[in-house]
């Protein structure tokens, strides 16, 4: 009987301590939902409300619109690379494909304007010589006469002839304009007219285009307003001339 008893007292202990006890850890657990720890039913709802936020699709890429135009598949890299990442910053652009001897003129928000073949400098390059904005024409040697590589922020403008021509480059006197036809022997419009590009390499370096197309696309375009012309290289490779480009996948 005697440890009957003892086992009754001990029972009876255990069974006013856990209440006790139970009572403490809810009331820890009151003093953390007030200073702001996590507790389990917290844990609870943060976990809902993670699970049902939605999952936001990734944006699709932007691309330039060529219609129908034929293109390079380096001009339609770069042309998809400056819709997408707007480095036009909001401009209309071209892009001259030295490789294709082809000019195309683009809205600022990359459909497609109009295209033509153009006539280039006659050196193979993407540098153009230091100073050679300054100097006289007859001094320039064949090897010198590039078409430099680039971006070129451009505008209209008049040249030393009193001619509008769009300003690629004012420094280096390099510009886009209608083809000249002051020198017979030069061929330039029969040039212009044959279906390759190798025989479309004969300038100084300035880009000549048809002149209906200059007239029609080109003024146009720019009327009133800055552009950006993309020069693409045809010996660099498009990340050294274009620091930030990338392909558009």
């Amino acid at each position: 009987m005697a440890k009957n008893s003892k086992f009754l007292g001990f029972y009876a202990l255990v069974f006013f301590l856990i209440p006790f006890s139970v009572l403490a850890v809810d009331a820890d657990t009151r003093l953390s939902d007030q200073s702001g720890t996590l507790t389990g039913q917290n844990i609870e709802v943060a976990s809902l409300s993670v699970e049902t936020q939605p999952v936001l699709a990734k944006p699709l890429p932007k691309r330039a619109n060529f219609e129908q135009e034929e293109a390079s598949q380096d001009a339609r890299h770069v042309a998809d690379w400056i819709v997408d990442s707007g480095n036009n910053r909001g401009m209309p652009f071209v892009i001259v494909d030295k490789i294709s001897a082809k000019v195309f003129v683009f809205h600022a928000d990359g459909r497609l304007r109009g295209a033509a073949p153009a006539l280039l400098g006659m050196a193979v390059g993407d540098d153009a010589v230091p100073g050679i904005g300054n100097r006289k024409m007859s001094s320039i040697r064949p090897e010198e006469r590039t078409t430099p590589a680039g971006r070129f922020v451009s505008y209209m403008g008049i040249n030393f002839y009193r001619k509008d021509i769009l300003w690629v480059d004012y420094e280096g006197a390099m510009s886009l304009h209608r083809v000249v036809t002051n020198k017979p022997e030069e061929r330039r419009l029969e040039r212009l007219a044959t279906p390759t590009p190798l025989d479309n390499r004969i300038s100084y370096g300035c880009i000549n285009v048809p002149a209906t197309f200059f007239d029609k696309v080109v003024k146009p375009a720019f009327a009133g307003v800055m552009g950006v012309v993309y020069v693409l290289p045809e010996v660099k490779s498009k990340k050294e001339v274009f620091a930030s480009y990338y392909d558009v996948e």
